[in-house]
């Protein structure tokens, strides 16, 4: 840990502090921070959006794997692209895709008739740092999972999103992760957002 630059430590530090404070509050940290739908208020007995949802619900967890990967991909990509932003502006830019993807997954989620569940995870701001990523070292070779197939960057981030876009346009993208699914067009929000920063950035510093 000690090896890590600063903004990577504290933000794995953070989301490890605050999953470990779910474990004693549950539904106390759930209920006021997770990301809920804008439709939440017509339902009885379930938490109202509320606008701090939009970054809180990026430090709560769904699991221990869920929090294992997410800070996995953190641990893994967060110093590469915190020393190519530096400390400040890699922390605005993670923090401004996890706020985007929670405003994508809202969006799309608008006027669903579905019992509202609740969005939580730091994937918004997981899928900004793979865009990034991506986008910088985009001849890096990432070595996928299953099956174990090594490809250039700039090809694993345009399957990853790909594959998002199809999930959730398919379907499987509605229900947040904290309801026992995958909140897909959140993780397009995290991608959307991280591209539209980093190219108005390379706008400002060609002006």
């Amino acid at each position: 840990m000690k090896s890590l630059p600063t903004v990577t430590r504290t933000l794995l530090f953070v989301n490890v502090g605050v999953y470990l404070l779910q474990g004693l509050l549950g539904p106390a940290l759930l209920g006021p921070f997770a990301l809920w739908p804008l439709e939440s208020a017509r339902f009885p007995n379930t938490p109202d959006f509320q606008i701090w949802q939009l970054l809180t619900y990026g430090f709560l967890h769904g699991g221990l794997a869920h929090l294992f990967f997410n800070m996995f991909a953190l641990y893994m990509f967060g110093p590469a692209i915190e020393s190519r932003l530096g400390e400040r502006r890699f922390l605005v830019y993670y923090l401004a895709c996890v706020v985007g993807a929670a405003v994508l997954q809202l969006w799309v989620g608008a006027g669903a008739d579905s019992y509202p569940a609740p969005t939580v995870g730091a994937s918004g701001g997981v899928f900004g740092l793979l865009l990034a990523f991506g986008m910088f070292y985009p001849h890096q070779k990432l070595m996928l999972l299953f099956p174990p197939i090594p490809m250039p960057a700039w090809l694993f981030v345009t399957l990853y999103g790909l594959l998002e876009l199809y999930l959730g346009v398919s379907g499987r993208g509605m229900s947040g992760s904290g309801g026992g699914g995958i909140a897909h067009f959140a993780h397009l929000g995290g991608l959307l957002t991280g591209f539209l920063l980093l190219n108005f950035w390379r706008r400002q510093a060609r002006a």
